[in-house]
């Protein structure tokens, strides 16, 4: 009687999926495929039209503010406490003023951040913490120009999109709670996380990768560099963190393995395109964000505001991409404030830059050969040891 019914669940699933696949216009959608390599590799990325239009409209980058009427008068000393934009005008200060309110908080105005009856009191967090961002922006805008922004650059709309809080940060996972006297030991994964794509790969490879400004660079990689091994390599669970941080890459990019690799020889920087050498120096920019401008935020955020563990928000790929290679579809956003784009602060002294994982120097974004599809870097001499690979 089991097995009568097995078989008769078996063909009713089978007549309704025929009937699904006839009836209800299950066509293939139209696909479009933008080429990112040399022809014949395969290194293009495929999405459908439908997702192409959605992703690229909820992108759009807002309409900047009118320019501001000359004047004379500096902030600094038309108003009290202004510590990081005092040497603008008055009237460039207000239009910036009025402009991040749109950017990051439209709905509750001026007093998300300020007291409106003493605009100079600093005693809400939300004013301390968006003045240090306002530095970030500068920092990022200034600093990380060349090697990752380019000319685009970005504004508090890059990251909060008219959110008091950015859709896309994150905090440290904590992993399973204990339901008895025991410790979970899982080896810090299985358990699906979508920044691992819904997978068993470790779940917490952001604060590993991400969260430590300090990190040995020589962590990600996990490939070979010799034909034969010349020493102790790494264990599978490194591999898994590695693919993990990965995974959230190509999500938060909206792209696949591809986009950055030859997956033929996918630790070859020669094979590899342009985008994986700006890949590379966005990791590291990651960490100088965390490191240096949202850890020491954690005694200025309320409790309330702070992860599981008591750690601070901290900003990934997804934070700023939100899903398009290029954030806000590529939108030179920066350029109509030109007051986001000089760093207000003195650079912190430290050592110098490092190198790429596993030695070297840092790879050059100067293309090798001209090729009919996006060239593959050149490095530099000597040779980098590549990063992680993409999946």
């Amino acid at each position: 009687m089991k097995t009568l019914l097995s078989v008769a669940g078996a063909v009713v699933a089978l007549f309704l999926t025929l009937a699904m696949f006839g009836t209800a216009g299950w066509d293939r959608p139209p696909l479009v495929t933008s080429q990112n390599g040399y022809r014949g590799t395969a290194m293009a990325q495929v999405e459908t039209r439908a997702d192409a239009r959605e992703v690229k409209a909820a992108n759009q980058a807002p309409e900047p503010a009118a320019p501001a009427e000359p004047g004379d008068d500096l902030a600094g000393k038309t108003y009290e406490n202004v510590k990081v934009l005092q040497n603008l005008t008055t009237n460039e200060f207000n239009r910036l003023m009025v402009s991040m309110t749109e950017w990051v908080s439209p709905e509750q105005g001026c007093t998300y951040c300020h007291n409106t009856e003493n605009m100079a009191d600093d005693s809400l967090y939300q004013k301390r913490v968006a003045r240090r961002m306002l530095q970030m922006t500068q920092h990022i805008n200034a600093t990380w120009k060349e090697k990752h922004v380019h000319e685009a650059g970005v504004t508090c709309y890059t990251c909060h999109r008219g959110q008091p809080v950015p859709a896309n940060i994150w905090f440290t996972d904590p992993g399973p709670q204990a339901r008895s006297g025991f410790i979970p030991r899982n080896n810090g994964q299985n358990l699906a996380k979508e920044s691992v794509g819904l997978s068993s790969l470790p779940y917490d490879t952001l604060t590993e990768f991400l969260g430590q400004k300090a990190i040995d660079n020589n962590v990600i990689r996990v490939n070979a560099t010799t034909a034969l091994p010349e020493g102790k390599g790494k264990p599978i669970q490194d591999a898994e963190k590695t693919y993990g941080l990965m995974m959230h890459m190509s999500q938060g990019l909206g792209v696949n393995c591809t986009y950055c690799h030859n997956t033929r020889a996918i630790s070859n920087w020669g094979e590899s395109t342009p985008q994986r050498v700006s890949a590379w120096h966005g990791i590291r920019m990651v960490r100088d964000l965390n490191g240096d401008y949202m850890e020491p935020l954690q005694s200025t955020f309320p409790r309330n505001r702070l992860g599981a563990l008591g750690d601070v928000p901290k900003i990934n790929c997804t934070t700023c991409h939100n899903g398009v290679n290029k954030p806000l579809n590529g939108a030179h956003v920066v350029e109509a404030y030109p007051s986001l784009t000089k760093s207000t602060e003195i650079a912190a002294t430290g050592p110098a830059p490092a190198a790429p994982d596993g030695g070297g120097a840092a790879p050059t974004a100067v293309p090798a050969t001209p090729a009919p599809a996006t060239p593959a870097p050149a490095p530099a001499a000597p040779a980098p040891q590549p990063p992680a690979p993409k999946p």
